[in-house]
């Protein structure tokens, strides 16, 4: 699976500093800026060691093994053809808000796993398919990340949006003002897919929480991109419940990352051996 906190994944050495630009980046930037995730998203998995390579130090070994290599699941392969599906969708969806995504689970399920190679993938076909002109400074940025903090308030919410694309805010600016700041700076950027990690932590029966719920769907129908939340346990909080809730989830659909199905256990060396020859068989057959 992919671990977010990796360093790996948050110090990018020649990320840009910001969407225009070829600045060469800070060594500490988080998954949730987006010269963090561009290099999350554009950098390899380590190579294991090829025969006759010479033997690696300690440092080198632990770090090839604390990186860690993603499991196409169940829940990762709904999730991609579900987000394929609906971006095709939103491109022709103009007049109210695109259909969504909530990715939910028991905690540690996989979840925030599912989402960043989701978004990866998404990232690198878009990059592929659409790549920038020759001499050109500008980097496409199909995909965002942000995490919803602790405690959230809208404008707490929405300054994580502005802190992904690097857009300056300052304490005298309304939420108001950041709002329209995001949305303009979201859609210049060409932003397609947004993916709100820790969803949970909003509760729609406070009045924090109700007037974020009322931002969310705000930006869902401001921003030319499909939504994808994922929390923990969604389905059992009052996110996606009562009137603001249901507008949320009225539009979304469900992913579920629930513990993987178990297989049966060969019991013996035979059955072993049965199996393998079975599955050599087949492979000649095709």
């Amino acid at each position: 699976m992919v671990n977010p906190r990796h360093p790996a994944a948050q110090n990018p050495s020649s990320a840009p500093a910001d969407a225009g630009s070829d600045a060469t980046a800070e060594p500490s930037w988080p998954l949730t800026t987006w010269q963090g995730w561009q290099h999350f998203a554009t950098t390899d998995p380590p190579a294991p060691p090829q025969p006759g390579d010479p033997p690696r130090s300690r440092d080198e070994r632990l770090a090839y093994h604390s990186a860690f290599v993603t499991i196409r699941t169940p829940a990762i392969s709904q999730l991609a053809t579900q987000v394929r599906t609906l971006m095709i969708l939103g491109r022709h969806q103009q007049i109210t808000a695109r259909p969504s995504l909530i990715v939910t689970g028991p905690a540690a399920a996989g979840k925030t796993t599912a989402l960043l190679n989701v978004g990866r993938a998404c990232y690198l076909a878009h990059t592929r398919k659409n790549p920038a002109p020759p001499g050109s400074a500008h980097t496409a940025v199909p995909v965002a990340y942000v995490l919803v903090p602790p405690g959230a308030t809208a404008k707490t919410l929405i300054t994580e949006f502005a802190r992904y694309l690097g857009i300056p805010v300052t304490t005298r600016m309304t939420q108001t003002q950041i709002t329209d700041a995001v949305c303009h700076t979201y859609t210049a950027a060409g932003v397609q897919l947004v993916l709100i990690d820790e969803i949970h932590r909003l509760n729609p029966r406070t009045t924090n929480g109700a007037q974020t719920a009322d931002l969310l769907k705000d930006l869902t129908e401001r921003l030319p991109a499909t939504f994808v939340y994922a929390g923990i346990n969604v389905t059992d909080t009052p996110l996606f419940t009562g009137t603001r809730g249901a507008q949320l989830a009225g539009r979304a659909t469900l992913v579920d990352c629930g513990p993987l199905p178990a297989r049966p256990v060969l019991n013996s060396t035979k059955e072993f051996s049965s199996a393998i020859k079975s599955s050599a068989c087949s492979s000649a057959a095709r």
